[in-house]
């Protein structure tokens, strides 16, 4: 069954549809946009998985799903585009477990039968949150594969047999270079956030993929916008598709307030950023570097508003603890890079800081999105040095929204609005360190301890300009006490190795 967290995400009040206009001349078709909302059911989609989302309390289609899954179901190649929160995974999971459940076939080992491409581990997963409910009532089976963690319960996975793979175009195409999976057996292909993808300069290797799958083969794409060669891609690998959109592509994510707060210097910016971090609420802060993001989620911490970060740096498991610690809100304020302003989706975020301004209005479209989803509100501020007042006016523009810029410090009333009821500070926990030695009386020389319990004591002939020593945790086994080192000649082992 889906989550109640998920069947937020996923559910969302009715919004008019509107159908982009295609380039004349390019083999797309376009359709009306629909005037009123249709259930899933009569949208073609099958009671069981009806059943699926009822349970999850999931009732109206987003927008883009009422757009596009009629023709999906029929089979067609369909391009959506939407903003981020629009509901794009739905309305792409529901075809392909539909299609691959009609066209059953026996699960053959390193041949997937659908794909799905997605620009980032986290996405990947999500969407595989979203999917795999909806695949088992066919006994459809899903796997993941990225990179950063080890590669054998994904190769496993490939050689058991998987109906579906959802994964990150790096980490498959070193699978299909090892001989652990062939893509000449897939019917459906799904590009998510493909400009993203274009953004990290994924399209050549999604361009080999997709070479890779049979060319009959049902594809879609989903994207927020179609620049970045996002539209080569379309015209090379759709064939004849059907256009739909339900946002135009500079639109700003509603319903949601934006403000420009001004600072100084450094250090005002420091103190007005850790103030925003402090009230109730999760809270998400977006630097633009890998250290930023760890720096500052430490100085927080320090300061006594626990914070964690998630950036490229950190591995699977530390990514994935992370992001489960704010999803829980046992850490209400996660500082992060672009790397979680796509896809990732936590519920309640009620205000993302831009502590770096983004360098493009895409990046911050996708930022702000991650407040005020399915209907909620949210607040985003925009953190601006006085250098960066031109780009900041530039990215707004861009960006369809109109903040009042506001000057401010710590303490001002602006900020105190967006604080809210400010949160007790916590103590951060000490660094945690390795056992000490055991404690000599004062001024006592330091006695080197030795391995074995047998033969005479180990002596230091010269007293060492600096000694130190590693130590066995509590509990360890006799005989494993640890050896005092010292730098200039000192204490051996009888019997044992240099």
């Amino acid at each position: 069954m889906l989550s109640a967290t998920l069947a937020r995400f996923l559910s969302t009040r009715w919004g008019a549809s509107t159908t982009a206009t295609p380039t004349p001349g390019k083999g797309f078709i376009t359709v009306p946009a629909s005037t009123h909302p249709p259930s899933f059911a009569d949208l073609g989609v099958p009671a069981a998985l009806c059943a699926v989302l009822h349970r999850s309390g999931i009732e109206t289609p987003f927008p883009i799903q009422t757009a596009t899954l009629a023709d999906t179901l029929a089979g067609r190649d369909v391009l959506g585009r939407g903003r981020t929160g629009s509901g794009k995974t739905l309305a792409f999971a529901l075809p392909m477990v539909v299609q691959l459940s009609d066209r059953r076939r026996p699960t053959q080992p390193n041949h997937p039968r659908g794909l799905i491409l997605a620009p980032t581990r986290e996405l990947a997963t999500q969407i595989a949150a979203v999917l795999e409910p909806l695949a088992a009532t066919s006994r459809l089976k899903v796997t993941t594969i990225f990179g950063g963690v080890s590669q054998g319960r994904q190769v496993a996975a490939l050689r058991a047999g998987v109906d579906i793979v959802i994964a990150c175009p790096g980490r498959l195409e070193d699978l299909i270079r090892q001989g652990h999976c062939r893509l000449d057996a897939v019917e459906i292909t799904v590009l998510d956030e493909a400009d993203h993808m274009a953004d990290l300069g994924f399209l050549p290797a999604v361009r080999r993929l997709l070479d890779a799958t049979p060319r009959g083969g049902q594809r879609m794409l989903f994207s927020a916008t179609l620049d970045n060669g996002v539209d080569v891609i379309v015209r090379r690998f759709l064939s004849k598709p059907l256009t739909h959109s339900v946002d135009p592509e500079a639109a700003a994510v509603t319903p949601m307030s934006h403000h420009v707060f001004a600072v100084d210097s450094v250090e005002d910016k420091t103190r007005v950023v850790r103030e925003l971090a402090s009230g109730e609420g999760r809270r998400l802060l977006f630097t633009r570097t890998k250290h930023a993001a760890k720096r500052l989620a430490s100085d927080l911490t320090q300061a006594g508003v626990p914070a964690v970060d998630l950036h490229g740096n950190l591995n699977q498991n530390a990514r994935d603890r992370n992001l489960a610690a704010f999803a829980s809100g046992s850490v209400r304020v996660l500082v992060a890079t672009d790397i979680a302003a796509r896809g990732i989706h936590v519920d309640d975020i009620v205000l993302v800081v831009h502590v770096d301004p983004p360098t493009e209005h895409k990046a911050y479209l996708h930022r702000s999105g991650r407040t005020a989803r399915a209907g909620a509100g949210g607040d985003v501020v925009t953190v601006m040095l006085p250098n960066q007042r031109g780009d900041v006016r530039t990215l707004a523009r861009q960006a369809g929204i109109t903040p009042v810029i506001r000057q401010v410090s710590a303490g001002s009333l602006h900020t105190r609005e967006l604080v809210g009821q400010a949160v007790a500070l916590v103590a951060p926990t000490p660094k945690r360190t390795e056992s000490p030695r055991r404690a000599a009386a004062p001024g006592a020389p330091a006695r080197p301890r030795r391995r074995g319990g047998s033969g005479r004591p180990a002596t230091s002939g010269h007293a060492a300009p600096r000694t130190w020593s590693t130590s066995s945790p509590t509990g360890s086994k006799p005989g494993s006490s640890a050896v005092a080192v010292s730098r200039g000649g000192g204490p051996r082992r009888r019997g044992g190795s240099r």
